[in-house]
């Protein structure tokens, strides 16, 4: 229950904010790329993609766990 409630908290923090979420999210993507080599760019933008559209309240649950499946799949497949 406390889970729910702190994400409720953040996407409650974050609504007004939308600017600023995507600019952290854009530093973390940037970062994780960096760390990465490239090599998971694609995949790396899509999950913060999705990750501001949650948090923003932008983003459908339906579609969004749909494609982060699929994408792990093959991640998964590529090493």
């Amino acid at each position: 229950m406390s889970e729910g409630s702190a994400f409720d908290k953040i996407k409650k923090a974050a609504s007004g904010h939308k600017d600023k979420v995507e600019q952290g999210a854009e530093k973390v993507k940037d970062f994780a790329k960096e760390k990465t080599g490239g090599k998971y760019d694609e995949k790396i933008d899509q999950a913060g993609d999705s990750a501001t559209d949650y948090i923003t309240g932008e983003g459908g649950d339906s579609g969004q766990s749909g494609e982060s499946g699929s994408g792990e799949s093959g991640e998964s497949r590529q090493r």
